[in-house]
């Protein structure tokens, strides 16, 4: 049975911060971010805007009230929980209205969550093959102002309607996982921002994929001349850049790979790091941007998550994959409202004020399709527009 990815769409806050503004404000070579990151710009979430809005809105954007009626599960893999107990897929879950017939749960491991919930929903609906799930990746990068870490923010959500006899692409059956117990990327309950050993991330980064890709190969005997493209987890593109290099066994594949590599970071680039998504918005952006692509074409993916999980599977693009795309998501990045490093500061790291009682007043006006409220009683209350 064929199973694997229906229906893809993605979600963005509407504040862009142009990295070369930050650049200036800290007093740091623009090409520092530009060339040193291969990064240009990250999207900025307002305080009304969370892993809930933003994944409603990637969800609503590609479904149905036929597939609302039909998804058995909800999945969403996050590393920016809102809640140690109610997971954020039971509240997108009541925005989209999907049939009250389903599970939802929360996914955790890094960057990794969102790539478990693609292999659990491929399980369930070879169990149950008429089965449709949704599986979102949601998550706001937050590093705290002149961090380390600021330029490589960002905030969004992928959205993936997962199905046997998929319109989009099949996830073939040759997963390789790794597990290692460290601390290169984490964030304990009781801190705001996480903590990053920077050197050491980059370096297993690199080692879980050379490791895990050499037991790939040992158990299907491909290499990278087998396939057309290759997505990996973009903290920053320049990482996903030197991942590829680390594998590439020659300069002809290295060059092929390289091409279709700029095309799978476009959005990225001007997005940023949005943690669970992130190898997800590169497919997205792959097969929206790349020309070079065919039916039948195989596509790698490297999904890492820091402390650490990583996991290679690959997928088969499906015949007229492209029906199921948009044409114009870059002129919809362009329509975002730029900030000033103030505006940005402002905006990215506002925190709601609660009275005794834990609630606060009525947050602003937000005209998002989904929009947190206000929060009453330490509830968090969303509205949907319309």
């Amino acid at each position: 049975m064929n199973i694997g990815i229906d229906k893809i769409g993605f979600a963005a806050p509407d504040y862009v911060l142009d990295l070369a503004d930050l650049a200036q404000a800290r007093n740091m070579d623009p090409n520092k971010f530009k060339l040193g990151l291969l990064q240009s710009q990250m999207a900025v979430a307002p305080v009304t805007q969370d892993i809930v809005t933003l994944g409603a809105k990637a969800a609503a954007a590609i479904l149905t009230e036929e597939d609302k009626q039909t998804i058995d599960m909800v999945i969403v893999g996050t590393e920016s929980s809102l809640d140690q107990s109610k997971a954020a897929a039971v509240a997108i879950h009541g925005l989209l209205g999907i049939q009250p017939f389903a599970r939802s749960i929360e996914m955790k491991e890094a960057c990794y969550g969102a790539t478990a919930g693609l292999v659990l929903a491929k399980s369930h609906i070879a169990q149950f093959p008429d089965s449709k799930i949704l599986v979102i990746a949601s998550d706001i990068a937050k590093y705290g102002i002149a961090s380390g870490g600021e330029p490589t923010q960002g905030a969004g959500a992928v959205a993936m309607l997962v199905t046997a006899n998929p319109r989009i692409m099949v996830i073939n059956n040759d997963n390789v996982c790794q597990t290692r117990d460290i601390y290169d990327f984490w964030r304990p309950n009781y801190d705001k921002y996480p903590r990053v050993d920077g050197k050491f991330s980059t370096e297993q980064y690199t080692d879980c994929l050379t490791t895990t890709f050499a037991r790939y190969q040992e158990k299907t005997g491909k290499t990278l001349a087998d396939f057309a493209a290759m997505c990996l987890h973009i903290p920053f593109s320049k990482q996903g850049l030197k991942g590829l290099q680390a594998i590439a066994q020659d300069e002809e594949t290295l060059d092929r790979l390289s091409q279709r590599f700029q095309e799978a970071i476009i959005y990225n680039q001007v997005v940023g790091n949005i943690y669970t998504g992130s190898i997800f918005l590169s497919l997205l952006s792959l097969l929206e941007n790349s020309r070079a692509l065919k039916a039948e074409d195989q596509i790698l993916f490297y999904s890492y998550g820091s402390g650490a999980v990583c996991e290679i599977f690959s997928g088969s693009l499906v015949e007229g994959y492209q029906d199921q795309l948009e044409n114009d998501r870059l002129a919809a990045f362009n329509q975002r409202k730029r900030l000033s490093v103030q505006e940005y500061e402002q905006i990215f790291f506002e925190e709601i004020s609660l009275d005794e009682t834990g609630s606060s007043d009525d947050l602003v006006a937000d005209q998002s399709p989904f929009a947190l409220s206000k929060i009453e009683n330490h509830q968090r209350i969303y509205r949907k527009k319309g």
